[in-house]
């Protein structure tokens, strides 16, 4: 299957001004989120001052190095009941019915 090539994000307002949506994500990489989250837009782990605590790529190592994973447990089928049907009885005009009524 061939895949499509991405274009440039380049978005048009309704005013006529062109807005390049990469460029714009590039250009506040490293401005602070709004919020009680300490990161930039780029995901570093942000100090006091605003400096770089930890980068992205050392907060995502540390979680998959710490993952649990895959859980080892296999799955296991459920025993299955006696067959239904020894509990059933069929009536003179073709319906089924609980045995003894």
């Amino acid at each position: 299957m061939v895949q499509k090539t991405k274009g440039a994000r380049v978005y048009k307002t309704m005013q006529g001004k062109q807005i390049d949506m990469d460029l714009l994500r590039k250009r506040n990489e490293l401005t602070p989120a709004v919020g009680n989250v300490r990161m930039n837009a780029r995901g570093d782990e942000l100090g006091p001052g605003g400096k770089v605590v930890r980068n992205r790529e050392e907060i995502l190592k540390d979680y998959y190095e710490s993952s649990a994973g895959v859980p080892d447990e296999l799955a296991v089928k459920k025993a299955i009941k006696k067959d239904l049907t020894d509990d059933w009885v069929e009536d003179d005009d073709g319906n089924f019915i609980p045995k003894g009524e």
